[in-house]
């Protein structure tokens, strides 16, 4: 058995945890892969730091493309292999015309769940415009969400079940730079990162809009380290690279932004 209550000290998502602590144990004893439903990523991001002092089990997260926020988890004992093609997910079309009703992330997701779906049993949803979404979700859901989801807002759709060679995902654009600064306070780093002012930075992590490795921070003095993800609401993310002590005593850091 594995140490629950050790590995549950401290964890923020105690519920998400725990449930795959109980998937875990049954890897072991079954000697299957077992499969989680998704996790949003302050979730998943803690559930990889726990898991990763264990040497009994492994894990591996897949959302279905690489960029994927939301993602499930397949769990098997250390001596079997496991590859990312074995996290089985599943792609729907939800096709409308949405030119004079334009429909959100929320509308769809709102639409799903008015199906009588749990909204651990999805993934991200892609909003293609006046063309509909594509959802991602437990191959289970697939035939159930066919029959059942039509109308999203006051347009009917049709749903059904695609390929993942038709995903409507565009790559991120990606910018390298590199910085100086003299700490590596969040507001001066991200600032610095996202090409805005000192004090509009610290308006948004006052405001609850920044969240560094999936967690909320609000903050601005607080300190970020080589491997930190910086993601603000609506702007992207940034990475922070390698840092380095220049002969002056300031920080040296490279960085990553997603857009």
């Amino acid at each position: 058995m594995l140490p629950r209550e050790e590995l549950l000290k401290g964890v923020e998502n105690r519920d998400s945890v725990a449930r795959v602590i109980d998937l875990a144990e049954q890897a072991i004893k079954t000697w299957e892969v077992v499969f989680t439903d998704f996790f949003s990523p302050p979730e998943l991001a803690e559930i990889q730091r726990v898991f990763g002092k264990l040497t009994e089990v492994q894990i591996l997260a897949s959302g279905g493309y690489p960029q994927a926020e939301r993602q499930r988890i397949a769990i098997t004992r250390s001596e079997l292999p496991l590859d990312v093609s074995q996290v089985s997910v599943a792609l729907v079309d939800i096709a409308g015309n949405f030119l004079f009703d334009t429909a959100s992330h929320r509308d769809f997701l709102g639409a799903m769940l008015g199906t009588g779906i749990v909204r651990e049993k999805t993934g991200d949803i892609i909003v293609l415009g006046e063309r509909g979404a594509q959802a991602i979700v437990v191959p289970e859901l697939v035939d159930f969400l066919q029959m059942s989801l039509k109308q999203v807002r006051s347009v009917s759709v049709q749903t059904r079940p695609v390929d993942f060679s038709e995903l409507k995902v565009r790559e991120p654009k990606k910018k390298e730079l590199t910085t100086v600064e003299a700490s590596l306070r969040l507001d001066a780093v991200a600032s610095a990162g996202f090409g805005m002012s000192r004090s509009k930075m610290v308006d948004f992590i006052e405001g609850g809009d920044v969240r560094v490795n999936w967690k909320d921070v609000s903050q601005a003095s607080a300190q970020v380290k080589s491997g930190d993800l910086i993601a603000i609401r609506g702007k992207g993310r940034l990475e922070v690279g390698d840092i380095a002590v220049t002969k002056k005593d300031r920080y040296r850091i490279q960085l990553t932004r997603y857009m």
